[in-house]
């Protein structure tokens, strides 16, 4: 009995539909809550951690002592769990560590146990079925019936154009999903992975997606993605010798877009039409600046998501009047939470993720390995001005793409 058990929870079939099942529940964690509640998310991600964790016990060959995570992420997992010591809300705290630890532990599980083509081939699965449900609710709520379905935050706007949130709970959420959904399907149609008529219907709905969210900050998040991946696509096609100088020249001609681009940002948010949504955020950003000063080294303790119950996030009011569950930009959540510790940890993490998995994505010649290069980019890109990079999908992501760069490039494979 227990070796058929341990067959069936390590067999390919479970671990596959186990990587799905934890891959769309983390993209469509708002979903998720809204329809059970925090306790009824909490239990069904319990759940996943349990059965990902028997799961990886029957197939002990897949741990390895190189196969851990990157020393920047363990880093950060340390400050976050220690903040508790100097934590404002100690309770609060054990339940963020808990929670992040619970997406990390899952992005770990899928990671060892799913090679990089079955990773982008589960998130292209969940997001296939995620925008197809969210859009067969818009056009019921939208188109036929004219109502809005509130208990799952859709306005019913799809017939006036947008914006739609689908089940993803706002439009700038909603077309993050759609900008990763148009990287996945783009890499599963580049190695083959789905037939033309799949790849097709799916491109169609990832498009879809962004132009009905109608997310001023998704296009410039897009021109990043787009940016980078011509500059991949240029750089696998030269010899070894030119993508040295051609990489010196990108990472100069990247510093110098990045200034321009501060230099000028007030047209750069007029052109998307973004200033409504500014003017909101940096009333958030103003608030928490404030708070930072009082604890710059170490921050108040972590959370993850806000508990807008809880002083000093229940101080934080936006010039909408409502209360943010965020930050509305990773980099300041971190900065509050962690202090300046964390943002340097993160800022690193990030980094070596992002270096790491550009090596791989220049040295290796399958198109798959380009896929974390361009997650991490689309993640630090929308990190500034959403904190997705901290919870749910958005930690998951981070931690499979960091820990895929890493194994292909980690300093500890030389110990071989």
């Amino acid at each position: 009995m227990i070796e058929t058990a341990r067959s069936f929870l390590g067999s390919p079939r479970f671990t596959q539909a186990l990587t799905e099942a934890i891959v769309g529940i983390a993209l469509a964690a708002f979903a998720v809550r809204t329809l059970l509640g925090w306790p009824g998310g909490i239990a069904v991600l319990s759940g996943l951690v349990v059965l990902a964790a028997v799961s990886l016990a029957a197939q002990p060959e897949r741990v390895e002592w190189r196969g851990v995570l990157p020393v920047s992420l363990l880093a950060l997992f340390s400050l976050i769990t220690v903040s508790v010591i100097w934590s404002q809300y100690t309770w609060a705290t054990l339940g963020g560590i808990a929670y992040a630890v619970a997406f990390a532990f899952l992005g770990v599980y899928i990671a060892l146990v799913r090679d990089l083509i079955q990773l982008v081939r589960a998130v292209g699965n969940a997001l296939r079925v995620i925008l197809t449900v969210s859009f067969v609710l818009e056009v019921l709520s939208g188109v036929i019936l004219d109502t809005p379905f509130l208990w799952i935050g859709i306005t019913g706007d799809l017939a006036d154009g947008g914006p739609v949130q689908g089940i993803a709970g706002t439009r700038n959420a909603f077309a993050f999903l759609g900008a990763l959904a148009v990287l996945s399907f783009w890499i599963e149609y580049r190695t083959r992975s789905v037939s033309r008529g799949l790849t097709a219907y799916a491109l169609a709905l990832a498009g879809a997606t962004i132009v009905f969210a109608r997310s001023p900050v998704a296009l410039l998040v897009l021109a990043a993605v787009l940016v980078v991946g011509l500059a991949l696509v240029i750089i696998r096609r030269q010899e070894a010798l030119a993508r040295r100088a051609t990489q010196s020249v990108l990472l100069i001609s990247a510093l110098v877009f990045a200034v321009l681009a501060w230099v000028f940002r007030g047209p750069l948010i007029g052109f998307v039409d973004a200033a409504a949504d500014v003017a909101e955020r940096t009333s958030v950003w103003s608030r928490v600046g404030d708070l930072v000063a009082q604890q710059p080294v170490l921050g108040w303790g972590w959370v993850g998501m806000w508990p807008t119950s809880v002083y000093p996030f229940s101080s934080i009011v936006a010039s909408s009047g409502q209360q943010p569950e965020s930050a509305l930009n990773a980099y300041a959540d971190v900065w509050l939470q962690l202090g300046l510790a964390g943002i340097l940890v993160l800022i690193a993490a990030l980094g070596l993720a992002f270096v790491r998995a550009w090596l791989v994505a220049t040295d290796r010649r399958s198109t798959v390995y380009v896929w974390p290069a361009l997650t991490l980019v689309l993640l630090a890109t929308v990190s500034m001005t959403e904190s997705y990079l901290l919870y749910e999908g958005g930690l998951l992501l981070f931690v499979t793409s960091a820990f895929a760069a890493a194994r292909n490039r980690s300093w500890r494979g030389r110990f071989d």
